[in-house]
């Protein structure tokens, strides 16, 4: 395992103007993220899970602190790099899929890839390979509405894979999903773990947390307990 840790937050926090108030999402964060990791980021409503999600796929910033991505602040980058840092480097799992409804599975798992310049026959490549990982090759010509729950979710995940990001961010993944559904799902999260993948995983449910071999517990925007912290 590599010395430096993928994602470092250092005393980070984010605070919001509400109406005439100020709300303190996160309050002095300080959390490294190795390669290789397998982390659950848990906690009760409320208690910053999204806006520490937001922060580490770069769809925030801080208010103070840093946020290191491969040993690069974050808050150095601009907008148009930024964006490309998330096409590449993080790929994202949603709740609620976010899939073109009018697309096929193979053209939404391609839809990252049009943003690198690749030529068409490349994304279809990389997309089918994606799809194929996640049990999906007999699908990618089916639109998300001739597509089950489980099988939604598992394009979303080939989506995430097939640019080769260094984290996989999932946010809520099994949310939308029936019980059976979500043990085939964290079945798959497993195995990517075991294949090398960093995986990190927003959730408020303690069987998914347990799939992990880290969970790192938010309380009133700081963390309240880490099963195995950085060391100092």
């Amino acid at each position: 395992m590599n010395a430096d840790p993928l994602l470092r937050l250092e005393d980070v926090t984010r605070r919001y103007r509400l109406g005439g108030a100020t709300v303190t999402a996160l309050d002095g964060i300080d959390l490294a993220v190795r390669r290789g990791d397998y982390l659950a980021i848990t906690g009760s409503s409320g208690s910053g899970k999204s806006t520490l999600m937001h922060l580490l796929g770069c769809l925030d910033t801080p208010s103070s602190g840093r946020y290191l991505l491969r040993g690069r602040d974050v808050s150095g980058i601009g907008e148009a790099e930024l964006a490309r840092t998330r096409n590449e480097e993080i790929g994202f799992v949603f709740q609620s899929f976010h899939l073109l409804p009018r697309a096929t599975a193979l053209q939404n798992v391609m839809q990252p890839l049009v943003y690198r310049g690749l030529r068409p026959a490349e994304r279809a490549s990389r997309a089918y390979a994606a799809l194929e990982r996640v049990g999906l090759a007999g699908r990618v010509d089916h639109l998300p509405n001739q597509l089950s729950g489980g099988q939604r979710q598992r394009v979303a995940i080939a989506r995430a894979l097939c640019g080769g990001p260094g984290i996989l961010l999932a946010d809520e993944p099994t949310g939308n999903l029936d019980a059976a559904t979500t043990a085939d799902i964290m079945a798959l999260f497993d195995a990517l773990h075991a294949e090398g993948h960093t995986v990190v995983i927003v959730t408020h449910e303690a069987d998914i947390a347990a799939h992990c071999r880290r969970v790192v517990r938010l309380r009133d925007g700081g963390i309240a307990a880490d099963s195995a912290p950085w060391p100092a």
